[in-house]
């Protein structure tokens, strides 16, 4: 486009159409009013949602950035609207999510003199964000956000905050735009080493258990049918990160199940087996890997990685594989002897049935009267069928999900890894189903999680988007709870929930609910729930004390993995 004079304000909103932007989340204060203001005037191209606190608004952000693969967008006011948004920018930091947050800020000649709602959102963020900037003149809007979303989907993507003062949004410049393609000395994808994936094919083909584990980089470099391709060449068994699941179909022969702390028996005990350890697109978690000391130190290791910095960080390669995933799978395939490796497998599966046996029967046919967290995903599945977007809190029911929800595409696992942010699902379900509006979302959590964001059922009111959303009620801060009764002698200090009527709040904001607590009605409400067109609110009463197992205690050893 041309040069047109406009102000800083109008230029915050044509920024952000050029970058194909056209849904935001957010709320208005006095510093960002002026953005507010030109947006009011493009309404018909870019839908703002209005959420109850910022924090929901990261998060929404976060929830259509996973679902989608585009950089959610999120903006806010300065003081505490700002500081208001680094939980989720924490976040999203940690978890890889693209983002760009554009926040107000007092005018330029007031920055430092402690003015109302100023607050140094360019110093708290640093730590928490891929890139920050501080916009202080007009002139500098376009090619600060350009870069912004260019840093933020790049490589490996990351969230960006853009502090913009009040003058710069009302002072006016002849505007143009210009889309980032690249910056001096910034290195987003490292140029792949073919010799080193040749060394890795070769590591590869010599082994005689091999055992692969991948994580989210995988769905971030869209590389899902190469890393299938290569799986099923080389008949190598596979194990997810709860960041990687989805990228590989739950039910597919070569998934034998999740890692870390409440993983499956069989991939936790056998990665201290293998022979060859070949990691894709995760960083090696300390929830991963348990007791570094021990972990799998018989296995040579080979880590394919987009970021430099995660490679022997945590545990020692033998190979490192730099570069785009989609890239280095696609070199590595050719270069794959096709295998079987029948005998390994069968080690899998003989665990697989301990496990079945100890723990998966009885969690989803239980036996006590009453619900189990496990027999609630389960009936989701049978009603979904593997199609839904599972959008899980964090605690008990966020294990039980992601080791029991089943998955037949892509993107349909949202949760909030590394940071373990409660109250994350409720405004991420509501990103993700505005985001991708053909797929069924489902938003799973707990009493207490569902606490921190409930406010964000007044978006769902307003917007009337039909997310469904089902409450796992132990009446209790489960996960923390499971820990005092097994480390802590049972002293349940401060995790028993006196809740309030969770059906009639629900109802307040005019959303269908039901609450089942006997084992017969939950087949129906279920179905009811995924039926219907509109939102709805399940609550689901369940076993106060129902653990999650297996388990490995924190800094332990992943082979002394416990299944009770």
């Amino acid at each position: 486009m041309g040069t047109i004079r406009i102000s800083g304000a109008e230029a915050v909103i044509r920024c952000l159409l050029e970058e194909g932007v056209d849904l935001i989340y957010g709320y208005p204060g006095g510093a960002i009013m002026p953005v507010y203001d030109e947006l009011y005037k493009f309404q018909d191209q870019l839908h703002h949602v209005l959420v109850r606190h910022e924090q929901g608004a990261t998060h929404a952000a976060q929830g259509y950035a996973r679902a989608t693969g585009k950089v959610g967008v999120a903006i806010a006011t300065s003081g505490p609207g700002a500081t208001n948004l680094v939980t989720g920018i924490a976040d999203a930091q940690i978890d890889s999510t693209p983002m760009v947050c554009i926040t107000g800020q007092v005018g330029r000649h007031l920055l430092g003199s402690d003015a109302f709602q100023e607050t140094d959102i360019i110093g708290i963020s640093t730590p928490v964000t891929k890139w920050n900037f501080q916009v202080t003149e007009a002139s500098q809007i376009p090619e600060i956000i350009a870069k912004a979303f260019y840093i933020a989907r790049s490589g490996r993507p990351g969230p960006v905050l853009i502090d913009i003062t009040k003058n710069a949004q009302f002072d006016e410049f002849d505007f143009s735009y210009e889309k980032c393609t690249g910056i001096r000395s910034y290195n987003p994808v490292p140029k792949l080493n073919l010799d080193k994936v040749a060394e890795a094919a070769a590591l590869i083909n010599s082994a005689k258990k091999p055992f692969i584990v991948f994580g989210q980089g995988i769905i971030l470099g869209q590389a899902e049918a190469e890393f299938k391709a290569v799986l099923e060449k080389s008949g190598i068994p596979a194990a997810w990160t709860i960041l990687g699941l989805s990228a590989l179909p739950t039910d597919h022969p070569l998934n034998v199940g999740m890692l870390g702390m409440h993983g499956n028996y069989a991939p936790n005990l056998l990665t201290n087996e293998c022979d060859v350890l070949i990691a894709f697109g995760m960083r090696f978690d300390d929830r991963v890997t348990g007791n570094l000391k021990t972990y799998a130190k018989q296995a040579k290791v080979i880590h394919f990685e987009i970021d430099p910095a995660e490679v022997d960080k945590n545990v020692k390669t033998e190979i490192a594989v730099l570069g785009d995933v989609k890239e280095s799978l696609a070199a590595l395939l050719p270069l794959l002897d096709a295998k079987s490796h029948d005998l390994w497998h069968n080690e899998f599966k003989e665990l697989a049935k301990i496990e079945f046996d100890s723990v998966i029967k009885d969690e989803l046919n239980p036996s006590s009267a009453g619900l189990s967290m496990g027999e609630t995903i389960e009936m989701i599945n049978k009603h979904s069928k593997g199609d839904a977007i599972i959008v899980s809190d964090v605690g008990q029911h966020q294990m039980f999900a992601c080791r029991y929800a089943k998955f037949n595409s892509t993107k349909s696992n949202i949760t909030s890894g590394g940071l373990g942010t409660m109250g994350f699902a409720l405004p991420a379900a509501i990103g993700a189903k505005m985001g991708r509006p053909d797929r069924e979302v489902v938003a799973i959590i707990g009493d207490g999680g569902f606490q921190m964001t409930i406010q964000e059922l007044g978006t769902i009111f307003q917007t009337q988007v039909p997310v469904k959303i089902v409450i796992l009620n132990n009446e209790f801060l489960g996960m923390v709870r499971q820990w005092q009764e097994l480390f802590f002698d049972n002293r349940y200090a401060s995790t028993k929930m006196i809740n309030p009527n969770f059906v009639a709040i629900a109802e307040g904001y005019h959303i269908k609910s039901k609450k089942v607590t006997q084992r017969e009605d939950l087949d129906a409400a279920v179905a009811e729930m995924l039926a219907s067109k509109d939102s709805y609110f399940l609550e689901v009463m369940v076993e106060k004390e129902n653990n999650v197992f297996p388990m490995i205690p924190t800094g332990a050893c992943v082979s002394e993995i416990r299944l009770s």
